[in-house]
């Protein structure tokens, strides 16, 4: 019997599911509907911001088509509004119905829209999935909002940044190559505190100033100032802090986090935390006949948690893992269809690290790096072992943490080789040389290579690609880094492997020549 496979959402995510099932289509296994309420075909929302500076075009960003994806049925503006679990349908907000045997929720996360003073909401957006915003506020969540920024890219204009997270950082660093004068406000005292601590957010600070990013730290906003235009639209003009700073801009855009969208979910009757909650197998505690991907799913033990009221953990906010996800999933489904008694649950053994991406400055990040070298050990506890290497005067600083020499956590700016190497080891769960400075003479200029730690290396973190996969692909003629995702898949997710795909193209043409 064909089993019915319905995916809501049409993200990186849910996509990515869809082309894991495409034998299960071809074989006649499964019928797989996607259900995406954005009229666009479906794109990669991460890479949203270098289309906003104009460094990406739209058509790189389109994740799939309908051609793409023979015998899936990719239904475009069909915005979900119900499920019917008892019917095992999905309603529409045109009134139409999809059956399913098998729902997956795949709708991501949306972004957060801080109480602010004379911030107004102006009703549902075209997707009818989010709310629109002040004129000259929106969040850079789709490719309306990649719109509105690119105007004021392009003529030069002032960008407030609420939020100095990974996505703020990184969206500023782009607005100043790009010409645009750029302002991050941020509630504390340094930029990306989840990630660097206070030296690499110190050299950090220093690169941005440099490049014409201001950083107003320790800003509490609390409302918008609004200017009436002659068209008497209502527009955006300054930020409002509560000690009365004044932070003036063409367009504010807010990085203030994300929220698993689990409204469908709820309205349903599944138990949901951070996001939709699931076992190992990404089944939902509460119906066994729906799953939950990506930005949306909330992996948890309901055997250790079901009774409790908070449930510890949450969505990765990467696109990696989820597409480890939607992959795991769909062949564990083809393995059950194909009679499979037992399928050994979801286990990433990718653990998370953090690239930021920008011409201006080098950063990436793992664990936890918090740890003082030289604060005191209280009785009893074993501190981790650190080592620090810093040359504030160059921009470069290295902190490694580790437990019986196991790399557990590290930050790494300006430095991109040892960065490669300690995120192959931290991936790996490996062990530092015992002469910690090797790793800083990766990225002495006068030293050959790019990828000390071989073809088993892992270079596209998102994807799992190896460098050994893409030097093969550059071998079979691909030439451009655009050519080498289309083969591999590498450089197609957060963006963040791209420089060091280009380092490897350059090697092997002058390797050619």
């Amino acid at each position: 019997m064909t089993e019915r496979i319905v995916v809501i959402g049409a993200g990186p995510v849910g996509i990515r599911f869809a082309e894991e099932l495409l034998p299960l289509v071809s074989e006649g296994q499964a019928t797989v509907t996607v259900l995406g309420a954005e009229t666009a075909d479906p794109y990669n929302r991460v890479l949203l911001a270098e289309l906003a500076v104009g460094e990406a075009t739209a058509d790189e960003l389109i994740l799939a088509t309908s051609s793409s994806l023979p015998g899936i049925d990719l239904r475009l503006g069909a915005r979900a509004v119900r499920i019917d679990r008892a019917a095992r349908v999905v309603e529409l907000a045109d009134g139409s119905t999809v059956g399913y045997d098998r729902l997956v929720l795949a709708t991501g996360a949306r972004s957060i829209v801080p109480n602010l003073d004379g911030l107004d909401t102006l009703g549902p957006d075209g997707t009818g999935l989010d709310t629109s915003l002040t004129a000259g506020v929106c969040v850079l969540r789709d490719l309306s909002d990649a719109e509105q920024v690119r105007a004021v890219v392009e003529r030069g204009g002032r960008v407030v940044v609420l939020g100095a997270g990974v996505l703020g950082i990184e969206l500023a660093m782009l607005l100043a190559d790009a010409g645009a004068v750029p302002s991050v406000a941020h509630f504390g005292p340094m930029p990306m505190p989840r990630q660097l601590d206070r030296g690499s957010a110190s050299i950090l600070s220093t690169a941005l100033a440099s490049a014409g990013v201001t950083l107003v730290p320790h800003t509490r906003a609390e409302g918008v100032i609004g200017v009436e235009g002659d068209d008497g639209i209502r527009r955006f003009r300054a930020l409002v802090s509560s000690d009365g700073k004044r932070i003036e801009g063409d367009l504010l855009v807010l990085s203030c986090g994300v929220r698993a969208r689990t409204e469908l979910a709820e309205a349903a009757g599944l138990r949901v935390s951070n996001g939709v909650l699931v076992d190992s197998s990404l089944r939902s505690w509460s119906d066994p006949r729906i799953h939950a991907i990506g930005d949306c799913a909330h992996i948890a033990d309901p055997a250790e948690y079901l009774h409790e009221r908070q449930v510890p953990g949450g969505p990765h906010g990467l696109v990696g893992p989820g597409w480890r996800q939607a992959s795991w999933l769909a062949a564990a489904i083809a393995a059950e269809l194909g009679g499979a008694d037992d399928v050994d649950g979801f286990a990433d053994e990718h653990p998370g690290v953090v690239v930021l991406k920008g011409e201006l400055v080098d950063i990436a990040s793992a664990g936890d790096v918090s740890a003082d070298p030289f604060a005191p050990v209280p009785a009893g506890e074993i501190a981790p072992g650190i080592a620090v290497w810093a040359d504030p005067e160059h921009g470069t600083y290295v902190k490694m943490a580790t437990r019986d020499g196991i790399l557990t956590g590290f930050v790494a700016v300006g430095m991109p080789r040892a960065a490669a190497e300690l995120s192959v080891l931290y991936l790996r769960g490996g062990e530092l040389p015992a002469d910690r400075s090797l790793l800083l003479r990766l990225d002495d200029p006068d030293v050959d290579g790019v990828t000390p730690a071989g073809r088993d290396a892992t270079l596209c973190i998102c994807n799992a690609v190896t460098v050994g996969q893409i030097e093969d692909a550059i071998d079979d003629g691909c030439g451009t880094v655009a050519a080498v995702g289309e083969c591999t898949r590498a450089g197609t997710g957060c963006g963040g492997c791209r420089a060091r795909i280009t380092e490897l193209l350059h090697a092997r043409a002058e390797a050619v020549a």
